[in-house]
């Protein structure tokens, strides 16, 4: 297998290696139906070819807008064959800002899928530059515009040659612009070049163990960060990849785990919050017998979180705490397991080929236990920010990426980070870290979920406000606010509690602050 990911330079790689080496094998298992590494390689290559029949360039933008489906992953590495760029969509955008990401990047091409018809309807109406609109079994009229919608599958089934493609494509190439959620301004589109994905996918694959007997229930969406790096680490060792689109439904997704033999799971802080507490994975725990590892990733999760997940999981499963960024092309550090109890509020160590370091203002490094921002170099980090020298060269400098969240490195090198330097209030004169205050309200035992902001007040800068979700319904706001007032100084405590049955989420899956800002202020 390493011989295998050695000749791994390029993102497509992972989809060609595999399906000359294991070409019958299951990587995409969808409800009922299952997808080979051949059939998948073979559409891809087919696709590829289309593009570059209808003039598509080195280097051009092409947009994926989709839930994660095969469509998705036959586009994704299609694109890239044919040395195209991938610009994935939220699927959670609004018509206005997908109409300005689409003018941004200058699309030509854009694929989606049946749901997302009507959103583009409106978003579409001014962009001229767009040729081509792929969706399967389109329900409007689309003969007043500019472009004409074709049909993936005609495309795949018209094309005969399914061959790999010969082009030469360097592997500092750029392969992807993944849009930040804009949580503290404009979306900002990092652009990862294959190098910074494939270098990054192998040191995953290294510390997770991973090989071709590995099978990876993903819930997360593949536009995200995280999402499309399952999708890549388990193609990159010719695992398996089973998509469930129904965690709303967490019952069915612990059956299907049980039924296929899963061995990874992977999610942020409300996903294993919301398996804790709205889910049977207590009562199922003795029969996910198959399950190797969970991960969790996209943020901090408190440590009484962390605790009920260890003791609800089956004592075989290990717990990979990890961090990163998108500048990262996903991963910059994990916590070993061996490590999980001692070390429970660590992010662990830097990833094979990362290094990371505590600096301060003025970027020079911190000694052990001192509080500065975390910065990281390394093969994986991003080549900048799209038509954004400004954000660029404040990201990017002699430090390497400098994260913007606040940490410190222990006297072992186990890194820990203790919020982010943007996310810091000012309240009656003191810097109030609200990640404090949200790790002490989870330790109550009375939540599965919180958050603090700030409201701009003129009299004390900020007034701190929780949002709230009771475990059971039985919480209250009473309950909580003298929880806050046996355990917290007059200046951290809320001034105002709201409970609520679910925090706002983004489509990853993080908590919205934005979101719960315009929830308490409405």
């Amino acid at each position: 297998m390493i011989a295998a990911l050695n000749k791994q330079v390029l993102v497509h790689h992972f989809l060609e290696t595999n399906a000359r080496r294991l070409p019958d094998k299951h990587a995409v298992i969808h409800d009922d139906v299952r997808y080979s590494y051949s059939q998948i390689n073979k559409a891809a290559n087919r696709l590829a070819r289309w593009l570059l029949k209808v003039g598509t360039q080195a280097g051009d933008r092409i947009t994926l807008l989709s839930e994660n489906n095969i469509e998705y992953i036959v586009c994704y590495y299609g694109i890239l064959k044919a040395g195209a760029v991938v610009v994935p969509v939220n699927t959670e955008i609004s018509r206005d800002h997908l109409s300005a990401l689409l003018s941004r990047i200058e699309s030509r091409i854009l694929f989606t899928s049946r749901r997302f018809e009507r959103l583009l309807r409106h978003s579409l109406k001014d962009i001229s530059h767009l040729r081509y609109l792929i969706i399967n079994q389109h329900q409007l009229d689309w003969s007043e515009q500019t472009f004409k919608p074709f049909s993936l599958n005609e495309i795949i089934k018209e094309e005969k040659n399914s061959d790999n493609l010969a082009l030469l494509i360097p592997s500092d190439t750029l392969a992807s612009i993944i849009f930040t959620s804009g949580s503290t301004g404009d979306p900002k589109g990092v652009m990862l070049s294959h190098n910074n994905i494939v270098s990054n996918v192998h040191s995953i694959c290294s510390y997770l163990r991973l090989s071709e007997v590995d099978v990876q229930m993903v819930v997360l969406p593949f536009h995200y960060v995280m999402g499309k790096s399952l999708l890549n680490t388990h193609f990159a060792v010719g695992g398996s990849v089973v998509i469930n689109n129904m965690f709303a439904y967490p019952a069915t997704v612990i059956n299907q785990m049980v039924s296929l033999g899963v061995t990874g799971f992977s999610g942020v802080p409300s996903t294993y919050a919301f398996l804790l507490y709205r889910s049977p994975l207590k009562s199922m725990a003795s029969s996910l017998k198959s399950l190797r590892y969970c991960s969790q990733a996209g943020g901090h999760m408190a440590e009484h979180l962390k605790r009920e997940l260890r003791m609800a999981l089956p004592d075989w499963t290990q717990i990979y705490i990890m961090y990163g960024a998108t500048e990262a092309s996903s991963r910059l550090a994990y916590l070993d397991p061996i490590h999980y109890e001692k070390k429970i509020g660590s992010i662990g160590k830097a990833i094979q080929g990362v290094s990371l370091n505590v600096v301060n203002e003025m970027g020079k490094p911190l000694q052990p236990n001192e509080i500065g921002e975390l910065t990281a170099q390394g093969p994986n980090i991003m080549m900048g920010y799209w038509q954004d020298p400004k954000a660029t060269k404040a990201a990017l400098d002699h430090n390497g990426y400098h994260t913007g969240d606040l940490g410190y490195v222990d006297e072992e090198g186990f890194f820990y980070v203790t919020g982010r330097r943007d996310n810091l209030l000012k309240v009656r004169g003191h810097r109030i870290n609200p990640q404090e205050i949200e790790d002490l309200l989870i330790s109550s035992g009375f939540l599965t979920e919180a958050t603090v902001v700030g409201i701009p007040d003129t009299l004390t800068g900020n007034r701190l406000v929780a949002l709230i979700t009771p475990k059971d319904g039985e919480a209250c706001a009473e309950m909580v606010s003298k929880f806050c007032g046996n355990n917290l100084p007059v200046y951290k405590r809320p001034s105002s509690i709201k409970m609520v049955r679910n925090l706002p989420k983004k489509s990853s899956g993080k908590i919205d602050r934005q979101r719960c800002i315009e929830l308490i202020t409405k």
